[in-house]
């Protein structure tokens, strides 16, 4: 996802833009910009606007601790859900995957098969 518009944009798209000389966003033209202070920004304009995709993004940044932000799986926990009940698909996913591995949450297999369940119904394979 671009953090500008939260658009997926497929590599084909991406690579024939690159090959024209442009550098933006292929979907919504805008600049992108190597500095995570910024992206922080747009996401977080895009989170505040309730944009499911951006939640889900921001969810991610908490659960690597990336675009200088710290890790906090409590955070990205509390992002993933929301962002799952919005119809974010790999949000379930993302939350089956913390609760199944246990690494920075109690480990809960019956929680973790729930979401697992949850993505595959949605079609997130």
């Amino acid at each position: 996802s671009w953090e500008c518009c939260m658009k997926e944009v497929c590599n084909g798209c991406t690579f024939a833009a690159r090959k024209r000389g442009m550098r933006d966003c292929p979907f919504c033209r805008t600049p992108r910009q190597n500095d995570g202070d910024h992206a922080q920004v747009l996401v977080k304009k895009r989170v505040a606007a309730g944009d499911p995709q951006a939640i889900f993004f921001l969810g991610n940044l908490h659960d690597h601790g990336r675009f200088g932000l710290e890790k906090d799986v409590t955070r990205a926990i509390e992002l993933y859900e929301r962002a799952a009940e919005l119809g974010v698909k790999g949000a379930h996913y993302n939350l089956g995957l913390l609760y199944h591995e246990g690494t920075d949450v109690e480990t809960d297999t019956a929680k973790a098969i729930r979401h697992y369940e949850a993505a595959a119904m949605s079609g997130d394979v």
